[in-house]
């Protein structure tokens, strides 16, 4: 009777245990904030087979694969419906797909080579600069028809929507300039010249300044957009990559993979203020929503590294597939997820221990995120 007594008293205890180790497993490979019913997925399109992968990020598995068509890229999850929009660079449309069923609810020819797109602050209209026809597109989000077309300059890389939702920044790439949009009519406001071969663009919270990259001479172009003037050409150690902006507009960090390190902006003082040398080949980023810390992919060291920026304090990198590109950060923050080019898997690593999760197999080439909770 005593050792019956004393299997049952075992029997509980294990049972307790591996409840807790069920609940702990849990709170790590799942968000902290979601509530039952929620869904959070991560959409990641791949290059090189035309198609978009959705990762539930709740069940840390691949559900779903989509056919959105050749050369998908520019992955955003609209403001205010429950879809995810991309374009096609080599189909040359603007795609939309319904988050929660994967349908593709629109295809809308925009013309050719589109890169990226944009939304209004109320998420009525996207926007998006056909780099091959130089023409800049305005879509209705409802109907998903164009309700606006304007000439550009040659080779516009992307559109983007000042903070004020007035004007859209267009840098031609080819003309070397800058091209000032007004956001209701498309009617041409400026065109400035900047650097050489401009491509991202960066604007000041308040609406006063656009940071551009130029990857043809090497600089970032600070341009005035109340006078719409150029206010001067800032020379980096080599060609940059991706560019994240402080949320108080304060600092601008700048990729800059040639010369293996990050250069820092005094966006202020329109300024260089330091460069950190990181790794072999820093390319894309994302940052927390305090900017406190910053997190750097090394494409050619196969990894992610954080800084935490208030003591430029690098911390020990974390392991990815290969190649590492474009990241995101899921809407709590608790998950980074990284998208590895050459081995063609989306890593998720865990924010609080700073340590991967796992790596989950997408598709060919996977280049750009979008992060939906729904």
């Amino acid at each position: 009777m005593q050792f019956r007594r004393l299997d049952y008293r075992l029997l509980i205890s294990a049972l307790v245990i591996v409840v807790s180790a069920g609940v702990e497993i849990a709170r790590e490979r799942g968000p902290s904030f979601l509530r039952p019913g929620l869904r959070l997925y991560a959409f990641v399109a791949n290059a090189g087979d035309g198609t978009v992968s959705v990762v539930d990020l709740i069940r840390v598995a691949r559900i779903a694969t989509i056919a959105v068509g050749p050369s998908p890229s520019g992955l955003r999850a609209h403001p205010k419906f429950n879809q995810v929009w991309g374009v096609s660079t080599e189909g040359g449309y603007v795609f939309a797909i319904d988050s929660a069923s994967g349908q593709i609810l629109a295809r809308i020819p925009v013309g050719a080579s589109p890169f990226a797109l944009d939304f209004s602050r109320d998420g009525n209209r996207a926007y998006v600069a056909a780099s091959g026809s130089s023409t800049l597109v305005s879509i209705d989000c409802r109907t998903g028809q164009i309700v606006g077309r304007v000439r550009t300059g040659k080779r516009p890389w992307l559109a983007r929507v000042t903070p004020d939702g007035k004007q859209i920044i267009v840098p031609n790439r080819d003309d070397s300039t800058v091209e000032i949009f007004d956001a209701a009519t498309l009617v041409s406001l400026a065109t400035i010249p900047v650097a050489a071969h401009p491509e991202q663009v960066a604007v000041l919270p308040d609406g006063s300044v656009a940071f551009v990259s130029a990857t043809g001479s090497n600089e970032v172009s600070a341009v005035d957009l109340k006078r719409r003037v150029l206010i001067a050409n800032l020379q980096l150690s080599g060609a940059p990559a991706a560019m994240l902006l402080k949320p108080d507009g304060g600092e601008l960090y700048v990729n800059v993979p040639g010369s293996h390190g990050l250069e820092i902006l005094d966006t202020w003082r329109t300024e260089i203020s330091e460069s950190m040398v990181l790794g072999s080949a820093p390319t894309g980023g994302t940052m927390n929503a305090d900017a406190s810390l910053v997190y750097v992919t090394d494409a050619a060291a196969n990894e992610v590294m954080p800084i935490e920026m208030a003591t430029r304090h690098l911390l020990p990198p974390i392991p990815t597939g290969r190649n590492p590109g474009a990241c995101a950060l899921d809407p709590s923050g608790d998950l980074l997820l990284v998208a590895d080019e050459d081995s063609g898997d989306l890593a998720v690593i865990r924010v609080r221990t700073q340590s991967l999760i796992t790596m989950i197999p997408v598709g060919t080439r996977p280049s750009s995120i979008a992060v939906k909770l729904f």
